[in-house]
């Protein structure tokens, strides 16, 4: 399946109970159980951490994708007055990419704590009626045909039992969820012992990313616009400290010397960490009723800083999914396509941001002439500086789509104004399908397909249905009101 369910929905995955238990309330996590306590569907998130939200997070930054899939919720605007808005991404003191004519209404990096997404995203599906049980680990599961039993070890350590319809991994890294469903995590380490703060710099430079390295060192600072900056570094000759050695601000100090000539008179850390980073993704997103996303599915290097959007996009892809199957619109068959569109996406991202790692840790002649070669290329060339930002901020992956299908199908729908003056992104924030035609196109029978109908505020003839997640699912130029009704029938399930 190419993103387009087959068949309209007898309602026969109706039996159980319809809801969805979600592991992990991380930013992945939270933004899928809120999507689906949205649409309907009873959720109850597992979390093994007491309740509360840390702010030891290593997430820094929310690129320009993300922050539409969260203007889709309504929370970007209140979300992007917390941090610093970064337009310009620099690498190795010789590569620039100039993410300011973004085509989006966010054309920068919003630099903000991880904990603040957390924070909109757990508003947002307390809101909607999300039940969170914390200090419980899952132990096990158990799927036959109609749902899934959780085992898990409640804070008292006594066992208890939980069922679903569906269950979502969203719990990191050392998945438990994974492991249970026998998944295997393949992949490598990277490298090991960096060191990650937030601190105060008595000398600040530009407002911008910067990543720089030297023979036996790099390092990189990324501003909060709060007065803290995000360090790292990591330093060859000391690469062997194990993760659980604790780090020190004079640690990284010395490494960001080695890297950029300058601590920037680096003090008084919030905190301070060591990690070691992997690249590893499981082959199959899904197993029987169970799925996983974000670090449970893939992992890899911190660079280009993709990891929590790439989770928070996974859920987006597969929340809507699960809702429209779970409430009779959709066959089964459709959350196949949360495989074959997320998995090419990470397994991307973990190219990408391994490329920018090994070029970080050059230092040898050769390596330093490919980084040289690399960064003339993206810096000269207009194509391959759009697809490597593209990359970066998400808005440049595009979904599978049938054989003759239009141009646009599985493409990123931009925030297109609407004919009363509004956004395609507000339109969203209702969790459905939006149908976008000319303006002196029929729209009888459209009322009762649960869709979305408005009309381009110019005079193009393209109509478009847009997913819930902002992806074009179907596209077609002067279509007649016949096409449009079945395109509409076949995708809402009306």
């Amino acid at each position: 399946m190419n993103g387009k369910p087959s068949t309209r929905s007898n309602g026969s995955n109706r039996e159980g109970d319809d809801s969805v238990i979600v592991v992990g309330s991380g930013p992945t996590g939270l933004l899928l159980a809120g999507d689906l306590a949205a649409a309907g569907i009873p959720v109850t998130v597992l979390e093994k951490r007491p309740a509360g939200i840390s702010n030891l997070t290593r997430a820094f930054g929310v690129h320009a994708r993300t922050l539409e899939q969260l203007d889709a919720r309504g929370l970007a605007d209140e979300l992007t007055k917390t941090g610093q808005k970064i337009t310009d991404i620099r690498l190795f003191g010789r590569l620039s990419l100039d993410i300011s004519e973004l085509p989006s209404r966010f054309p920068y990096l919003l630099s903000t704590p991880q904990y603040e997404v957390e924070r909109l995203l757990h508003r947002r599906a307390t809101e909607h009626g999300v039940t969170f049980l914390h200090g419980v680990e899952v132990t096990g599961l158990r799927q036959d045909a109609r749902g899934v039993d959780v085992e898990v070890r409640k804070e008292d350590g006594s066992p208890d039992t939980h069922r679903a319809s569906y269950v979502v991994g969203a719990d990191g890294v050392r998945s438990a969820v994974r492991r249970a469903v026998g998944q295997d995590f393949p992949g490598h380490s990277v490298i090991s012992s960096i060191v990650l703060a937030d601190v105060l710099l008595e000398s600040e430079p530009d407002l911008t990313v910067a990543v720089n390295g030297s023979d036996d060192a790099f390092a990189f600072l990324i501003p909060f616009g709060d007065g803290y900056w995000r360090v790292g570094g990591w330093n060859r000759k000391e690469a062997d400290i194990p993760d659980s050695t604790p780090a020190s601000l004079d640690e990284l100090r010395a490494i960001t010397r080695r890297a950029f000539g300058s601590d920037f008179g680096m003090h008084d850390e919030r905190w301070i960490s060591r990690f070691h980073s992997d690249e590893r993704q499981v082959d199959q997103y899904r197993t029987g009723r169970v799925f996983l996303a974000g670090d449970a599915a893939h992992t890899h290097s911190p660079a280009g800083g993709q990891g929590m959007n790439t989770g928070l996009q996974d859920a987006a892809n597969l929340g809507w999914k699960l809702a429209a199957v779970l409430n009779g619109r959709a066959p089964e068959g459709l959350l196949d396509t949360y495989q074959t569109e997320r998995h090419p996406v990470g397994r991307a991202v973990v190219r990408s941001s391994g490329t920018i790692i090994r070029l970080a840790m050059a230092h040898n002649p050769a390596q330093y002439a490919v980084r040289r070669l690399i960064a003339s290329l993206v810096n000269h060339v207009r194509p391959i500086a759009t697809k490597a930002i593209g990359q970066i901020t998400g808005i440049g992956y595009t979904y599978p789509s049938p054989r003759g299908a239009h141009n646009l199908t599985g493409h990123r729908a931009p925030d297109i104004t609407l004919a009363d003056g509004s956004r395609l992104y507000e339109a969203l924030r209702a969790g459905k399908f939006v149908l976008i035609t000319p303006a002196d196109a029929m729209s009888a029978g459209l009322e009762e397909t649960g869709c979305i109908h408005t009309q381009w505020a110019s005079s193009r003839r393209t109509t478009l249905l847009v997913r819930p997640d902002g992806y074009v699912a179907w596209a077609a130029d002067d279509a007649d009101a016949g096409a449009v009704r079945a395109a509409v029938a076949e995708w809402t399930g009306a």
